[in-house]
């Protein structure tokens, strides 16, 4: 690859949905906000209290989200 910058986010034109637990270590939180902060439009979520497995902690609250967050 070669590059010592990163992509440019501000390129993707796809909704774009990203979710994290606040605890994190394998993708810090602070690093999902960066990539909302890149990604114009972009919807963030953050779980309290959860790691990695966010999505799966917090299934019921998830859940309803992503499948209103597709049928757009």
């Amino acid at each position: 690859m070669g590059r010592s910058a990163p992509a440019d986010l501000s390129k993707i034109t796809q909704h774009t949905l990203i979710a994290n637990g606040d605890n994190d270590r394998m993708v810090p939180s602070v690093l999902s906000e960066e990539m909302h902060r890149r990604i114009p439009g972009s919807e963030l979520i953050i779980y309290p209290d959860s790691g990695h497995g966010s999505i799966f902690q917090f299934q019921d609250k998830f859940a309803p989200v992503a499948v209103q967050f597709l049928g757009r």
